[in-house]
Protein backbone atom coordinates (compact mmCIF):
# COMPACT_ATOMS: atom_id res chain seq x y z
CA UNK A 1 0.00 0.00 0.00
CA UNK A 2 1.15 3.53 -0.69
CA UNK A 3 0.80 4.63 2.94
CA UNK A 4 1.10 2.87 6.29
CA UNK A 5 -2.62 3.02 6.93
CA UNK A 6 -5.69 2.48 4.78
CA UNK A 7 -8.92 3.96 6.10
CA UNK A 8 -11.95 2.15 4.79
CA UNK A 9 -15.61 3.13 5.09
CA UNK A 10 -18.33 0.56 4.47
CA UNK A 11 -21.07 2.79 3.07
CA UNK A 12 -19.96 2.73 -0.61
CA UNK A 13 -19.90 -1.08 -0.56
CA UNK A 14 -23.51 -1.55 0.51
CA UNK A 15 -25.20 0.94 -1.82
CA UNK A 16 -26.26 0.18 -5.39
CA UNK A 17 -24.16 1.85 -8.09
CA UNK A 18 -25.57 4.04 -10.88
CA UNK A 19 -25.59 2.73 -14.45
CA UNK A 20 -22.12 2.50 -15.95
CA UNK A 21 -20.31 2.95 -12.61
CA UNK A 22 -17.42 0.71 -11.74
CA UNK A 23 -17.47 -1.31 -8.53
CA UNK A 24 -16.84 0.48 -5.21
CA UNK A 25 -13.35 -0.99 -4.70
CA UNK A 26 -12.08 0.08 -8.13
CA UNK A 27 -13.41 3.57 -7.48
CA UNK A 28 -12.03 3.83 -3.92
CA UNK A 29 -8.54 2.64 -4.86
CA UNK A 30 -8.41 5.01 -7.85
CA UNK A 31 -9.11 7.94 -5.48
CA UNK A 32 -5.90 6.91 -3.68
CA UNK A 33 -3.99 6.81 -6.96
CA UNK A 34 -3.78 3.03 -6.93
CA UNK A 35 -5.28 0.13 -8.86
CA UNK A 36 -7.80 -2.05 -7.07
CA UNK A 37 -8.79 -5.38 -8.44
CA UNK A 38 -10.32 -8.67 -7.54
CA UNK A 39 -9.85 -12.22 -8.65
CA UNK A 40 -12.91 -14.42 -8.49
CA UNK A 41 -11.75 -17.83 -7.27
CA UNK A 42 -15.17 -19.51 -7.04
CA UNK A 43 -18.84 -18.79 -7.73
CA UNK A 44 -21.63 -21.29 -7.29
CA UNK A 45 -23.75 -23.26 -4.88
CA UNK A 46 -22.39 -24.83 -1.68
CA UNK A 47 -23.71 -26.01 1.68
CA UNK A 48 -23.89 -23.04 4.05
CA UNK A 49 -20.97 -23.04 6.49
CA UNK A 50 -21.77 -22.70 10.19
CA UNK A 51 -20.25 -19.21 10.36
CA UNK A 52 -22.94 -17.75 8.07
CA UNK A 53 -26.03 -19.82 8.86
CA UNK A 54 -27.15 -17.63 11.75
CA UNK A 55 -26.65 -14.45 9.72
CA UNK A 56 -28.62 -15.87 6.78
CA UNK A 57 -31.23 -17.39 9.07
CA UNK A 58 -30.87 -20.87 7.56
CA UNK A 59 -30.02 -24.27 9.05
CA UNK A 60 -26.45 -25.52 8.68
CA UNK A 61 -26.00 -27.33 5.39
CA UNK A 62 -28.66 -25.34 3.51
CA UNK A 63 -27.61 -24.69 -0.10
CA UNK A 64 -26.50 -21.09 -0.67
CA UNK A 65 -24.69 -19.23 -3.42
CA UNK A 66 -21.18 -17.98 -2.66
CA UNK A 67 -18.73 -15.75 -4.51
CA UNK A 68 -15.12 -16.09 -3.27
CA UNK A 69 -12.66 -13.38 -4.21
CA UNK A 70 -9.10 -12.24 -3.56
CA UNK A 71 -9.09 -8.45 -3.37
CA UNK A 72 -5.91 -6.80 -4.64
CA UNK A 73 -4.29 -3.39 -4.49
CA UNK A 74 -1.64 -2.75 -7.14
CA UNK A 75 -1.66 -6.51 -7.82
CA UNK A 76 -0.93 -7.40 -4.16
CA UNK A 77 -3.50 -9.48 -2.23
CA UNK A 78 -4.96 -7.46 0.64
CA UNK A 79 -8.25 -9.17 1.49
CA UNK A 80 -10.14 -12.43 1.09
CA UNK A 81 -13.87 -11.89 0.65
CA UNK A 82 -16.51 -14.60 0.57
CA UNK A 83 -20.05 -13.35 -0.11
CA UNK A 84 -23.03 -15.60 0.59
CA UNK A 85 -26.58 -15.27 -0.75
CA UNK A 86 -29.74 -17.28 -0.08
CA UNK A 87 -30.24 -19.66 -3.02
CA UNK A 88 -33.81 -18.39 -3.44
CA UNK A 89 -32.31 -15.00 -4.36
CA UNK A 90 -29.14 -15.91 -6.22
CA UNK A 91 -29.44 -19.37 -7.81
CA UNK A 92 -29.71 -19.09 -11.58
CA UNK A 93 -28.50 -15.46 -11.62
CA UNK A 94 -25.14 -13.89 -12.46
CA UNK A 95 -24.32 -14.09 -8.74
CA UNK A 96 -23.84 -17.85 -9.18
CA UNK A 97 -21.69 -17.49 -12.29
CA UNK A 98 -17.88 -17.24 -12.33
CA UNK A 99 -17.71 -13.80 -13.92
CA UNK A 100 -17.47 -10.16 -12.89
CA UNK A 101 -20.76 -8.36 -12.31
CA UNK A 102 -20.88 -4.90 -13.87
CA UNK A 103 -21.54 -2.35 -11.13
CA UNK A 104 -21.13 -4.98 -8.43
CA UNK A 105 -23.36 -7.52 -6.74
CA UNK A 106 -25.35 -5.00 -4.67
CA UNK A 107 -26.43 -3.28 -7.87
CA UNK A 108 -27.53 -6.63 -9.32
CA UNK A 109 -29.42 -7.52 -6.12
CA UNK A 110 -31.31 -4.22 -6.44
CA UNK A 111 -32.10 -4.92 -10.09
CA UNK A 112 -33.45 -8.31 -8.99
CA UNK A 113 -35.78 -6.56 -6.51
CA UNK A 114 -33.74 -7.17 -3.34
CA UNK A 115 -33.00 -3.69 -2.04
CA UNK A 116 -30.50 -3.37 0.81
CA UNK A 117 -31.98 -1.55 3.79
CA UNK A 118 -29.97 -2.34 6.90
CA UNK A 119 -26.37 -3.44 7.45
CA UNK A 120 -24.88 -5.05 10.55
CA UNK A 121 -21.11 -5.46 10.82
CA UNK A 122 -19.25 -7.55 13.36
CA UNK A 123 -15.45 -7.36 13.57
CA UNK A 124 -13.11 -9.78 15.32
CA UNK A 125 -9.37 -10.37 15.26
CA UNK A 126 -7.46 -13.66 15.21
CA UNK A 127 -4.41 -15.33 13.81
CA UNK A 128 -4.86 -16.47 10.20
CA UNK A 129 -5.13 -20.04 9.04
CA UNK A 130 -2.23 -21.38 6.97
CA UNK A 131 -4.28 -20.93 3.78
CA UNK A 132 -5.12 -17.32 4.69
CA UNK A 133 -1.51 -16.61 5.62
CA UNK A 134 -0.32 -17.92 2.25
CA UNK A 135 -3.01 -16.14 0.22
CA UNK A 136 -2.38 -12.80 1.94
CA UNK A 137 1.41 -13.28 2.10
CA UNK A 138 1.56 -12.78 5.87
CA UNK A 139 4.21 -13.72 8.38
CA UNK A 140 3.42 -16.16 11.17
CA UNK A 141 3.09 -13.17 13.55
CA UNK A 142 0.56 -11.12 11.53
CA UNK A 143 -3.03 -11.19 12.86
CA UNK A 144 -6.07 -10.66 10.64
CA UNK A 145 -9.34 -8.83 11.08
CA UNK A 146 -12.53 -10.66 10.21
CA UNK A 147 -15.41 -8.44 9.20
CA UNK A 148 -18.81 -10.12 8.90
CA UNK A 149 -21.33 -7.86 7.18
CA UNK A 150 -24.99 -8.90 7.04
CA UNK A 151 -27.26 -6.92 4.71
CA UNK A 152 -31.03 -7.18 5.09
CA UNK A 153 -33.97 -5.81 3.12
CA UNK A 154 -36.85 -3.67 4.45
CA UNK A 155 -38.60 -6.77 5.77
CA UNK A 156 -35.48 -7.68 7.76
CA UNK A 157 -34.70 -10.70 5.58
CA UNK A 158 -30.99 -11.29 4.95
CA UNK A 159 -30.00 -10.87 1.31
CA UNK A 160 -26.20 -11.01 1.62
CA UNK A 161 -23.51 -11.99 4.12
CA UNK A 162 -19.88 -11.02 3.51
CA UNK A 163 -16.95 -12.59 5.37
CA UNK A 164 -13.84 -10.49 4.83
CA UNK A 165 -10.39 -11.49 6.06
CA UNK A 166 -7.76 -8.75 6.00
CA UNK A 167 -4.36 -8.09 7.54
CA UNK A 168 -4.78 -6.07 10.75
CA UNK A 169 -1.59 -4.08 10.24
CA UNK A 170 -2.18 -0.79 8.48
CA UNK A 171 -5.97 -1.10 8.63
CA UNK A 172 -8.42 1.27 10.22
CA UNK A 173 -12.14 0.79 9.76
CA UNK A 174 -14.16 3.99 9.80
CA UNK A 175 -17.88 4.19 10.60
CA UNK A 176 -20.19 7.13 10.32
CA UNK A 177 -23.84 6.80 11.28
CA UNK A 178 -26.78 9.12 11.37
CA UNK A 179 -29.06 8.63 14.32
CA UNK A 180 -32.73 9.22 13.52
CA UNK A 181 -34.35 11.71 15.86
Amino acid sequence: MASDEWVSASAPYVAPRHNGASDAWTEESAKHGQQGGQKLTFAGEISAPAEVTESLGVPEGTVVVVRKRVITLDDEPIELTDTYYPAAIAAGTALAEPRKIKGGAVTLLTQLGHNPDRVHEDITARMPSEAERAALRLSDRDPVLILRRTTTDKEGDPIQVDLMTMPARGRRLNYEMQVNR
